[in-house]
């Protein structure tokens, strides 16, 4: 199968079973290079093994994913490490080591495949830490001494330690509170900006949806029942991905990424 130049990921008829239980039936979703693609949908709807699916965590039942070109079913050991380092990952809980500092942990991937010395890791761990927006002391401590927001800073700084071109982020905004989780949605932004990255989110943070990313693609009944920016669904006339766009929260946040248009910094013009 011949995919498009500017495909990422291409996932055709993937189907996820769990002993009776069917996660995903038939599913078909891509990635395009470059883009911000975000994964929604209710609880159980299979976003978080979408996601495993795609990193080489687990592979699906049946159907075919291709990852930069590569089916993932006849890929050997050493092409699938290849691949791996292709791509960061940034966990929900943030998925640090705790008996690791910070710069530590950050500092983890490149100790483990690259000959660089520790001085220069270290180096490295703390201007990817800086990327963030944490201070320069903040290395030096504990994953536990963190805030939620802190952690999750910490979490990408780690994610983006070997320069990937892919980045998977796992509910980055989930636990904080607003002013924290609208900084997380401004640091992907400008992430993306400074690294030409494709990303592809897992969230139900409908500020993060309308505010930072170019595509959705809303899961429900195994399959993608829709995939388009957020204006294009909120026309939408399935009932589940209505659902994203009825109540007065879902408004709210639609009226509040159109007032952050309005005033938009270079790093977030979408």
């Amino acid at each position: 199968m011949t995919l498009p130049a500017d495909t990422v990921i291409a996932m055709n008829k993937v189907c996820t079973r769990f002993g009776s239980h069917a996660v995903h039936t038939d599913l078909d979703l891509d990635v395009r290079r470059g883009e911000i693609l975000a994964i929604a949908g209710g609880s159980g709807s299979g976003k978080s093994v979408l996601m495993r699916e795609m990193i080489l965590l687990q592979r699906p039942t049946s159907g075919s994913i291709r990852l930069f070109g590569h089916d993932i079913a006849t890929l050997t050991l050493p092409e699938a490490h290849a691949l791996r380092l292709r791509w960061g990952v940034m966990f929900q809980h943030g998925g640090l080591f705790s008996a690791l500092t910070v710069r530590e942990n950050i500092g983890l991937p490149l100790r483990e495949h690259s000959r660089l010395d520790r001085a220069l890791i270290d180096r490295i761990a703390e201007w990817k830490l800086s990327l963030t927006g944490l201070p320069p002391d903040a290395g030096l401590k504990q994953p536990g001494e963190f805030s939620g927001g802190m952690l999750k800073r910490a979490s990408l700084a780690r994610a983006i330690a070997l320069d990937p071109e892919l980045l998977f982020l796992d509910e980055p905004t989930s636990g904080l509170d607003p002013d924290s989780a609208a900084g997380v949605s401004e640091l992907i932004l400008r992430t993306h900006a400074m690294y030409g990255l494709t990303i592809v989110i897992i969230t139900h943070d409908l500020d993060l949806l309308w505010q930072a990313c170019d595509r959705v693609a809303v899961l429900g009944e195994g399959r993608v029942l829709a995939s388009g920016s957020m204006e294009e669904l909120s026309r939408h006339d399935h009932p589940i991905v209505r659902g994203y766009f009825e109540g007065p929260r879902q408004r709210a946040a639609a009226s509040a990424a159109h007032r952050q248009r309005d005033k938009e910094t270079p790093w977030t013009t979408r």
